[in-house]
């Protein structure tokens, strides 16, 4: 076994509090890419594997202001620059009429970025997982738990990391292939 040729080692478990626990074991020993898989959300798990940060609501934010400049910018860009025409006495350059086409941009645009971030941020779509090659990790699925440790951990030692695995007692241990 080599961990240039494996993609990591994958605990199976049983229950889902002994993958919340292995996965604080994990992280507490300083492994850093860890992943938990599980059939049904396991509430915790994403604080025991270690994530913090959640940069949607900024990718949101700035979607938002730039879809509020794009739809002011346009509407100001029309009715006083290009082709300025004065119905009725009314200034150029009327913002409360600009208003509901500012938030419809800001909305439409905060959308779309809401959606195309997530999908980037996740590396979606991804059809195809070394995961997968572990014929057991059908199960995650159906009513199993597993954890996989990548070789690309800066800890990641095959033998040392095996060793660590067995002591969080799983039901078994697989190597995932590339």
């Amino acid at each position: 076994m080599s961990s240039s040729r494996i993609f990591g080692l994958m605990a199976e478990f049983e229950t889902p509090d002994a993958l919340l626990d292995a996965c604080r074991h994990a992280h507490q020993a300083g492994y850093r890419r860890v992943d938990g898989y599980s059939p049904f959300p396991v509430h915790g798990l994403a604080d025991a594997l270690g994530f913090r940060s959640n940069p949607i609501p900024y990718v949101v934010l700035c979607g938002g202001i730039v879809g509020a400049l794009a739809g002011y910018g346009l509407q100001y860009w029309v009715s006083v620059i290009e082709y300025p025409v004065n119905v009725g006495g009314r200034p150029l350059h009327s913002w409360p009429s600009f208003i509901p086409v500012t938030f419809e941009m800001t909305i439409l645009v905060a959308a779309f970025s809401c959606v195309l971030g997530m999908f980037a941020l996740n590396g979606l779509p991804e059809p195809y997982h070394p995961t997968f090659n572990v014929e057991r990790f059908a199960l995650a699925s159906r009513d199993r738990f597993f954890m996989c440790i990548e070789s690309s951990d800066d800890l990641f030692d095959p033998e040392q990391t095996r060793d660590f695995l067995k002591n969080l007692n799983p039901y078994d241990i697989y190597e995932v292939q590339p």
